[in-house]
Protein backbone atom coordinates (compact mmCIF):
# COMPACT_ATOMS: atom_id res chain seq x y z
CA UNK A 1 0.00 0.00 0.00
CA UNK A 2 1.61 3.84 -0.90
CA UNK A 3 2.96 5.28 2.13
CA UNK A 4 0.39 8.26 0.89
CA UNK A 5 -2.72 5.74 1.73
CA UNK A 6 -1.93 5.33 5.17
CA UNK A 7 -3.85 6.81 8.20
CA UNK A 8 -1.84 9.43 9.85
CA UNK A 9 -0.62 9.54 12.91
CA UNK A 10 1.83 10.84 15.48
CA UNK A 11 1.83 14.66 15.36
CA UNK A 12 -1.64 14.70 13.13
CA UNK A 13 -4.36 17.35 14.03
CA UNK A 14 -6.67 14.98 16.08
CA UNK A 15 -9.89 14.40 14.22
CA UNK A 16 -12.21 17.10 13.88
CA UNK A 17 -15.06 17.52 16.35
CA UNK A 18 -18.60 18.45 15.67
CA UNK A 19 -19.55 21.67 15.77
CA UNK A 20 -21.01 23.28 18.61
CA UNK A 21 -24.85 23.24 18.52
CA UNK A 22 -25.99 26.66 17.51
CA UNK A 23 -28.90 27.46 19.99
CA UNK A 24 -29.33 30.59 18.24
CA UNK A 25 -32.09 29.44 16.03
CA UNK A 26 -33.84 27.86 18.63
CA UNK A 27 -37.08 28.71 19.47
CA UNK A 28 -37.56 30.12 23.17
CA UNK A 29 -40.22 27.70 24.64
CA UNK A 30 -42.36 28.77 27.41
CA UNK A 31 -44.59 27.32 29.66
CA UNK A 32 -48.56 26.92 29.14
CA UNK A 33 -47.27 27.21 25.20
CA UNK A 34 -48.94 24.56 22.85
CA UNK A 35 -46.28 23.72 20.40
CA UNK A 36 -45.20 20.54 17.63
CA UNK A 37 -42.74 18.42 17.74
CA UNK A 38 -42.31 14.56 16.42
CA UNK A 39 -42.35 11.69 18.13
CA UNK A 40 -38.89 10.52 18.65
CA UNK A 41 -39.50 7.75 21.12
CA UNK A 42 -42.23 5.75 22.37
CA UNK A 43 -42.00 3.43 25.53
CA UNK A 44 -43.67 2.19 28.86
CA UNK A 45 -42.53 5.32 31.05
CA UNK A 46 -43.84 7.87 28.16
CA UNK A 47 -43.11 9.55 24.36
CA UNK A 48 -40.18 11.67 23.80
CA UNK A 49 -40.85 14.28 21.59
CA UNK A 50 -38.61 16.84 19.50
CA UNK A 51 -39.82 20.29 19.72
CA UNK A 52 -36.63 22.10 18.04
CA UNK A 53 -35.24 23.20 21.84
CA UNK A 54 -31.88 22.21 22.86
CA UNK A 55 -33.61 19.22 24.47
CA UNK A 56 -36.59 16.64 24.18
CA UNK A 57 -39.93 16.72 26.04
CA UNK A 58 -41.12 14.03 27.25
CA UNK A 59 -45.20 13.17 27.73
CA UNK A 60 -45.72 11.04 31.17
CA UNK A 61 -48.09 8.49 30.38
CA UNK A 62 -50.74 10.46 32.33
CA UNK A 63 -50.39 13.05 30.00
CA UNK A 64 -50.63 11.09 26.97
CA UNK A 65 -54.87 11.45 26.38
CA UNK A 66 -58.18 12.26 28.46
CA UNK A 67 -59.41 8.59 27.82
CA UNK A 68 -55.86 6.55 29.66
CA UNK A 69 -52.86 6.21 29.63
CA UNK A 70 -52.21 4.56 26.56
CA UNK A 71 -49.58 4.99 24.05
CA UNK A 72 -52.02 3.19 21.74
CA UNK A 73 -52.25 5.48 18.01
CA UNK A 74 -48.80 7.32 18.40
CA UNK A 75 -45.55 6.12 16.56
CA UNK A 76 -42.36 7.19 16.29
CA UNK A 77 -42.66 9.98 13.42
CA UNK A 78 -45.77 11.44 13.82
CA UNK A 79 -46.40 15.04 14.53
CA UNK A 80 -48.43 16.11 17.16
CA UNK A 81 -49.49 18.70 19.13
CA UNK A 82 -48.44 19.49 22.46
CA UNK A 83 -48.56 21.82 26.12
CA UNK A 84 -45.42 22.92 27.56
CA UNK A 85 -45.64 22.24 31.37
CA UNK A 86 -42.19 22.89 32.45
CA UNK A 87 -39.64 24.38 30.11
CA UNK A 88 -37.22 22.29 32.84
CA UNK A 89 -38.33 19.39 34.33
CA UNK A 90 -36.32 17.26 37.53
CA UNK A 91 -34.40 15.07 34.73
CA UNK A 92 -33.43 18.27 32.65
CA UNK A 93 -36.27 17.29 29.78
CA UNK A 94 -39.22 19.79 28.89
CA UNK A 95 -42.15 18.67 30.67
CA UNK A 96 -44.62 18.35 27.73
CA UNK A 97 -48.10 17.32 27.95
CA UNK A 98 -50.88 15.93 24.70
CA UNK A 99 -53.96 15.92 26.51
CA UNK A 100 -53.51 19.39 27.31
CA UNK A 101 -52.99 20.51 24.47
CA UNK A 102 -55.45 18.86 23.07
CA UNK A 103 -57.77 19.87 24.98
CA UNK A 104 -57.20 23.37 24.60
CA UNK A 105 -57.35 23.00 20.64
CA UNK A 106 -60.55 21.59 20.94
CA UNK A 107 -62.03 24.78 23.58
CA UNK A 108 -60.87 26.68 20.32
CA UNK A 109 -61.88 25.14 17.46
CA UNK A 110 -65.69 25.23 20.00
CA UNK A 111 -65.32 29.34 20.10
CA UNK A 112 -64.82 29.46 16.48
CA UNK A 113 -67.56 26.84 15.63
CA UNK A 114 -69.78 28.94 17.94
CA UNK A 115 -68.77 32.34 16.91
CA UNK A 116 -69.16 31.19 12.60
CA UNK A 117 -71.98 28.82 13.28
CA UNK A 118 -70.64 26.05 11.56
CA UNK A 119 -71.56 22.70 11.79
CA UNK A 120 -69.26 20.16 13.87
CA UNK A 121 -69.38 16.58 14.23
CA UNK A 122 -68.67 14.48 16.71
CA UNK A 123 -69.25 10.73 17.96
CA UNK A 124 -71.98 9.99 20.67
CA UNK A 125 -70.25 8.18 23.45
CA UNK A 126 -73.26 7.77 25.93
CA UNK A 127 -77.07 8.59 26.95
CA UNK A 128 -77.27 10.00 30.12
CA UNK A 129 -80.77 11.66 31.71
CA UNK A 130 -82.36 14.26 30.21
CA UNK A 131 -80.19 14.10 26.76
CA UNK A 132 -76.72 12.73 24.96
CA UNK A 133 -72.85 12.79 25.73
CA UNK A 134 -70.66 13.60 22.99
CA UNK A 135 -67.01 13.07 22.22
CA UNK A 136 -65.53 17.01 20.83
CA UNK A 137 -62.25 16.34 22.26
CA UNK A 138 -63.96 17.11 25.44
CA UNK A 139 -67.06 16.17 27.23
CA UNK A 140 -70.24 18.27 25.01
CA UNK A 141 -73.84 17.51 26.20
CA UNK A 142 -76.86 17.88 24.24
CA UNK A 143 -80.41 18.00 25.68
CA UNK A 144 -83.15 15.67 24.96
CA UNK A 145 -85.39 18.20 23.47
CA UNK A 146 -82.62 19.15 20.81
CA UNK A 147 -81.91 15.57 19.85
CA UNK A 148 -83.44 14.57 16.00
CA UNK A 149 -84.57 11.08 16.32
CA UNK A 150 -86.97 11.12 12.92
CA UNK A 151 -84.06 8.68 11.91
CA UNK A 152 -82.94 7.16 14.98
CA UNK A 153 -84.47 3.68 15.13
CA UNK A 154 -87.15 3.10 17.00
CA UNK A 155 -87.10 6.83 17.51
CA UNK A 156 -84.40 5.78 20.81
CA UNK A 157 -82.18 7.88 22.32
CA UNK A 158 -79.62 4.60 22.79
CA UNK A 159 -79.82 4.08 18.79
CA UNK A 160 -77.80 7.16 18.39
CA UNK A 161 -74.63 6.11 20.74
CA UNK A 162 -71.61 5.04 18.73
CA UNK A 163 -73.04 7.44 15.97
CA UNK A 164 -71.65 10.67 14.46
CA UNK A 165 -73.89 13.24 14.33
CA UNK A 166 -74.23 17.05 13.17
CA UNK A 167 -74.10 19.15 16.03
CA UNK A 168 -74.79 22.85 16.09
CA UNK A 169 -73.37 25.01 19.20
CA UNK A 170 -75.49 27.29 20.99
CA UNK A 171 -73.71 27.56 24.38
CA UNK A 172 -70.00 28.07 25.27
CA UNK A 173 -68.73 28.56 29.06
CA UNK A 174 -65.10 27.51 29.03
CA UNK A 175 -64.83 29.07 32.66
CA UNK A 176 -67.08 26.22 33.72
CA UNK A 177 -65.98 23.48 30.77
CA UNK A 178 -69.89 23.40 29.86
CA UNK A 179 -70.21 23.04 26.03
CA UNK A 180 -74.09 22.52 25.13
CA UNK A 181 -74.83 21.79 21.77
CA UNK A 182 -78.22 20.74 19.08
CA UNK A 183 -78.51 18.13 16.98
CA UNK A 184 -81.77 19.31 15.77
CA UNK A 185 -80.85 22.86 14.43
CA UNK A 186 -77.62 20.87 12.81
CA UNK A 187 -80.10 18.34 10.78
CA UNK A 188 -82.74 21.12 9.90
CA UNK A 189 -79.87 23.24 8.52
CA UNK A 190 -78.28 20.49 6.95
CA UNK A 191 -81.99 19.38 5.29
CA UNK A 192 -82.98 23.29 4.29
CA UNK A 193 -79.51 23.38 2.38
CA UNK A 194 -80.27 20.04 1.18
CA UNK A 195 -83.59 20.50 0.04
CA UNK A 196 -82.89 23.72 -2.16
CA UNK A 197 -80.23 21.83 -3.71
CA UNK A 198 -82.41 19.14 -4.66
CA UNK A 199 -85.58 21.00 -5.03
CA UNK A 200 -83.46 22.33 -7.99
CA UNK A 201 -82.36 19.73 -9.75
CA UNK A 202 -85.72 17.80 -9.46
CA UNK A 203 -87.77 17.14 -12.85
CA UNK A 204 -91.04 15.47 -13.58
CA UNK A 205 -91.03 12.00 -14.89
CA UNK A 206 -87.62 11.59 -13.18
CA UNK A 207 -87.31 8.28 -10.63
CA UNK A 208 -85.94 8.62 -7.85
CA UNK A 209 -85.16 5.97 -4.43
CA UNK A 210 -86.50 7.25 -1.31
CA UNK A 211 -87.47 6.14 2.48
CA UNK A 212 -91.11 6.22 3.44
CA UNK A 213 -90.70 8.45 7.14
CA UNK A 214 -94.43 9.18 7.73
CA UNK A 215 -98.01 7.38 6.80
CA UNK A 216 -101.36 9.04 7.35
CA UNK A 217 -104.73 8.91 6.05
CA UNK A 218 -104.03 10.62 3.11
CA UNK A 219 -100.68 9.13 1.79
CA UNK A 220 -96.95 8.53 2.61
CA UNK A 221 -94.17 11.02 3.19
CA UNK A 222 -91.22 10.08 1.12
CA UNK A 223 -87.58 11.12 1.99
CA UNK A 224 -85.57 11.77 -0.89
CA UNK A 225 -82.34 12.28 0.62
CA UNK A 226 -83.13 15.73 2.06
CA UNK A 227 -86.27 16.35 1.45
CA UNK A 228 -90.08 15.02 1.77
CA UNK A 229 -91.96 14.20 -1.04
CA UNK A 230 -95.94 13.34 -0.67
CA UNK A 231 -97.05 10.08 -1.87
CA UNK A 232 -100.63 10.47 -1.80
CA UNK A 233 -103.17 7.41 -1.78
CA UNK A 234 -104.60 7.71 -4.87
CA UNK A 235 -101.37 7.47 -6.55
CA UNK A 236 -100.18 4.40 -5.30
CA UNK A 237 -102.23 1.27 -6.55
CA UNK A 238 -104.09 0.78 -9.25
CA UNK A 239 -107.11 -0.12 -7.37
CA UNK A 240 -108.67 1.10 -4.45
CA UNK A 241 -107.03 0.88 -0.98
CA UNK A 242 -108.12 2.22 2.01
CA UNK A 243 -104.97 3.09 3.98
CA UNK A 244 -101.46 3.47 2.75
CA UNK A 245 -100.13 0.78 5.18
CA UNK A 246 -101.75 -1.78 2.81
CA UNK A 247 -98.89 -0.61 0.28
CA UNK A 248 -96.24 0.66 2.00
CA UNK A 249 -94.80 1.01 5.78
CA UNK A 250 -92.43 3.12 7.62
CA UNK A 251 -88.40 2.72 7.05
CA UNK A 252 -89.40 1.26 3.60
CA UNK A 253 -86.88 1.98 0.78
CA UNK A 254 -89.48 3.01 -2.43
CA UNK A 255 -88.89 3.87 -5.70
CA UNK A 256 -91.05 6.82 -6.93
CA UNK A 257 -91.60 8.68 -10.35
CA UNK A 258 -91.64 12.46 -9.58
CA UNK A 259 -95.38 14.05 -10.45
CA UNK A 260 -95.11 17.48 -9.93
CA UNK A 261 -92.64 19.68 -8.48
CA UNK A 262 -93.68 23.07 -7.02
CA UNK A 263 -90.27 25.38 -6.45
CA UNK A 264 -91.88 28.20 -4.69
CA UNK A 265 -93.93 26.77 -2.52
CA UNK A 266 -91.30 23.70 -1.72
CA UNK A 267 -93.46 21.05 -2.60
CA UNK A 268 -93.01 17.76 -4.51
CA UNK A 269 -95.79 14.84 -5.58
CA UNK A 270 -94.43 11.48 -6.19
CA UNK A 271 -96.41 8.49 -7.57
CA UNK A 272 -95.43 4.99 -7.03
CA UNK A 273 -98.12 3.56 -9.48
CA UNK A 274 -96.64 4.98 -12.61
CA UNK A 275 -93.46 2.80 -11.95
CA UNK A 276 -95.60 -0.43 -12.04
CA UNK A 277 -97.48 -2.03 -15.32
CA UNK A 278 -100.92 -0.38 -15.97
CA UNK A 279 -103.52 -2.80 -16.37
CA UNK A 280 -105.52 -0.45 -18.14
CA UNK A 281 -103.58 -0.70 -20.96
CA UNK A 282 -104.44 -4.47 -21.75
CA UNK A 283 -108.41 -3.69 -20.36
CA UNK A 284 -110.02 -4.71 -23.67
CA UNK A 285 -108.29 -7.68 -24.16
CA UNK A 286 -109.75 -9.07 -21.28
CA UNK A 287 -113.21 -7.52 -20.69
CA UNK A 288 -116.17 -6.32 -23.82
CA UNK A 289 -119.49 -4.42 -23.15
CA UNK A 290 -122.24 -6.60 -22.78
CA UNK A 291 -119.85 -9.37 -20.80
CA UNK A 292 -121.07 -10.56 -17.47
CA UNK A 293 -118.15 -10.40 -14.95
CA UNK A 294 -118.13 -11.22 -11.34
CA UNK A 295 -116.27 -9.34 -8.59
CA UNK A 296 -116.20 -8.10 -4.94
CA UNK A 297 -116.97 -4.88 -3.66
CA UNK A 298 -114.18 -2.67 -2.54
CA UNK A 299 -115.60 0.73 -1.63
CA UNK A 300 -118.92 2.22 -1.51
CA UNK A 301 -119.56 6.24 -2.18
CA UNK A 302 -122.77 8.34 -2.93
CA UNK A 303 -123.11 7.94 -6.45
CA UNK A 304 -122.48 4.56 -6.16
CA UNK A 305 -120.10 1.24 -5.63
CA UNK A 306 -116.59 -0.06 -6.78
CA UNK A 307 -115.91 -3.28 -7.86
CA UNK A 308 -112.67 -4.83 -7.74
CA UNK A 309 -112.29 -7.23 -10.93
CA UNK A 310 -108.36 -8.36 -11.06
CA UNK A 311 -106.49 -5.56 -11.31
CA UNK A 312 -108.67 -2.85 -12.30
CA UNK A 313 -111.86 -0.99 -10.26
CA UNK A 314 -115.11 -0.83 -11.84
CA UNK A 315 -118.12 0.79 -11.28
CA UNK A 316 -121.84 0.39 -10.64
CA UNK A 317 -123.91 3.55 -10.50
CA UNK A 318 -126.68 3.42 -8.20
CA UNK A 319 -128.89 3.86 -11.14
CA UNK A 320 -128.20 0.52 -12.41
CA UNK A 321 -128.22 -1.36 -9.12
CA UNK A 322 -132.01 -2.63 -9.54
CA UNK A 323 -134.88 -2.14 -11.67
CA UNK A 324 -136.88 -0.07 -8.80
CA UNK A 325 -135.11 3.41 -7.25
CA UNK A 326 -133.05 2.70 -4.25
CA UNK A 327 -132.21 5.31 -2.62
CA UNK A 328 -129.33 4.30 -0.73
CA UNK A 329 -126.49 1.83 -2.52
CA UNK A 330 -125.92 0.30 1.20
CA UNK A 331 -129.80 -0.81 0.50
CA UNK A 332 -127.99 -3.25 -2.19
CA UNK A 333 -124.79 -3.80 -1.59
CA UNK A 334 -122.21 -3.74 1.26
CA UNK A 335 -118.37 -3.99 1.05
CA UNK A 336 -117.05 -7.30 0.93
CA UNK A 337 -120.16 -8.71 -1.02
CA UNK A 338 -119.42 -10.86 -4.49
CA UNK A 339 -121.25 -9.83 -7.37
CA UNK A 340 -122.17 -10.65 -11.06
CA UNK A 341 -122.94 -7.77 -13.41
CA UNK A 342 -123.23 -6.50 -17.02
CA UNK A 343 -120.37 -4.64 -18.61
CA UNK A 344 -122.30 -2.11 -20.26
CA UNK A 345 -118.93 0.46 -21.03
CA UNK A 346 -115.28 0.53 -20.72
CA UNK A 347 -113.15 3.64 -21.27
CA UNK A 348 -109.61 2.28 -20.91
CA UNK A 349 -108.17 5.77 -21.59
CA UNK A 350 -110.75 7.24 -18.89
CA UNK A 351 -109.78 4.32 -16.52
CA UNK A 352 -113.27 3.99 -16.28
CA UNK A 353 -115.68 0.54 -16.91
CA UNK A 354 -119.00 0.77 -15.95
CA UNK A 355 -121.65 -2.51 -14.86
CA UNK A 356 -125.14 -2.86 -14.32
CA UNK A 357 -126.54 -5.34 -12.03
CA UNK A 358 -130.20 -4.26 -13.52
CA UNK A 359 -129.19 -5.20 -16.80
CA UNK A 360 -127.53 -8.24 -15.98
CA UNK A 361 -131.25 -9.12 -14.55
CA UNK A 362 -133.03 -7.97 -17.21
CA UNK A 363 -131.50 -9.95 -19.76
CA UNK A 364 -131.48 -12.93 -17.75
CA UNK A 365 -134.91 -12.30 -17.75
CA UNK A 366 -135.45 -12.46 -21.37
CA UNK A 367 -133.25 -15.52 -21.65
CA UNK A 368 -135.56 -17.45 -19.74
CA UNK A 369 -138.90 -16.40 -21.19
CA UNK A 370 -137.03 -17.16 -24.60
CA UNK A 371 -136.07 -20.86 -23.54
CA UNK A 372 -138.93 -20.85 -22.00
CA UNK A 373 -141.33 -20.35 -25.88
CA UNK A 374 -138.54 -22.58 -27.33
CA UNK A 375 -138.80 -25.66 -24.66
CA UNK A 376 -142.87 -24.93 -25.19
CA UNK A 377 -142.91 -25.13 -29.41
CA UNK A 378 -140.63 -28.00 -29.31
CA UNK A 379 -143.15 -29.67 -27.59
CA UNK A 380 -146.26 -28.52 -29.47
CA UNK A 381 -147.92 -26.84 -26.80
CA UNK A 382 -149.24 -23.41 -26.65
CA UNK A 383 -150.07 -21.72 -23.25
CA UNK A 384 -153.12 -19.36 -23.78
CA UNK A 385 -153.61 -19.49 -27.74
CA UNK A 386 -152.36 -17.13 -30.10
CA UNK A 387 -153.09 -13.82 -28.17
CA UNK A 388 -151.05 -15.09 -25.15
CA UNK A 389 -148.27 -16.20 -27.40
CA UNK A 390 -148.63 -12.53 -28.90
CA UNK A 391 -148.28 -11.18 -25.17
CA UNK A 392 -145.01 -13.28 -24.36
CA UNK A 393 -143.28 -11.95 -27.77
CA UNK A 394 -143.89 -8.44 -26.43
CA UNK A 395 -142.37 -9.32 -23.60
CA UNK A 396 -139.19 -10.36 -24.95
CA UNK A 397 -138.68 -7.55 -27.95
CA UNK A 398 -139.57 -4.84 -25.06
CA UNK A 399 -137.73 -3.08 -22.37
CA UNK A 400 -139.00 -4.51 -19.54
CA UNK A 401 -140.95 -2.56 -16.80
CA UNK A 402 -139.94 -0.97 -13.72
CA UNK A 403 -140.37 -3.23 -10.97
CA UNK A 404 -142.37 -1.67 -8.02
CA UNK A 405 -141.06 -0.97 -4.52
CA UNK A 406 -140.52 -3.62 -2.25
CA UNK A 407 -144.00 -3.36 0.16
CA UNK A 408 -142.50 -2.00 3.83
CA UNK A 409 -142.91 -3.28 7.25
CA UNK A 410 -144.19 -6.54 6.03
CA UNK A 411 -147.39 -5.58 4.47
CA UNK A 412 -149.02 -8.05 2.53
CA UNK A 413 -149.60 -6.09 -1.63
CA UNK A 414 -153.00 -6.17 -2.80
CA UNK A 415 -153.55 -8.80 -5.51
CA UNK A 416 -153.73 -7.79 -8.85
CA UNK A 417 -155.75 -9.68 -11.34
CA UNK A 418 -154.49 -9.38 -14.65
CA UNK A 419 -157.00 -8.16 -17.51
CA UNK A 420 -158.02 -11.59 -19.81
CA UNK A 421 -158.51 -10.33 -23.13
CA UNK A 422 -161.84 -11.10 -24.51
CA UNK A 423 -162.18 -14.49 -26.05
CA UNK A 424 -163.92 -15.74 -29.67
CA UNK A 425 -165.77 -18.77 -29.68
CA UNK A 426 -163.31 -21.16 -30.65
CA UNK A 427 -161.35 -21.32 -27.66
CA UNK A 428 -158.14 -23.37 -27.64
CA UNK A 429 -158.58 -26.88 -26.11
CA UNK A 430 -154.54 -26.74 -24.49
CA UNK A 431 -154.01 -24.96 -20.90
CA UNK A 432 -150.89 -23.22 -20.07
CA UNK A 433 -148.05 -24.84 -18.70
CA UNK A 434 -148.50 -25.84 -14.90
Amino acid sequence: MPDDDRPTTGDQSTPRQPDAMDVTGMPTLEERQIVQGTVVRVDSEGVLVDVGAKSEGFIPLKELSASGEAVEGIAVGDRIDVYVMKVEGEEGNILLSKKRADLALAWDHIQRAFQAGTILHAMVVDKVKGGLVVDLGMRGFVPGSHVDLSQAKGRQFEALVGQSIPLRVIEVDRAKGRVILSHKNAVAEARAKARVEILGSLQEGQVHEGIVRRLTDFGAFVDLGGIDGLLPISEMSWTYIKHPSEVVRRGQRVTVAVLRVDREAGRISLGLKHILPDPWKHVGERYRSGQAVEGKVVRIVTSGAFVRLDEVDAFIPISEMAERRVQKVADVLEVGQSVEALVTEIRADERRMILSLRRLARERERTRVKDYITSQADEGRVTIGDIAGELLRQVVTTPAVAVPDRPRDGATPPAETPARPAQDEHTTTGGPPD
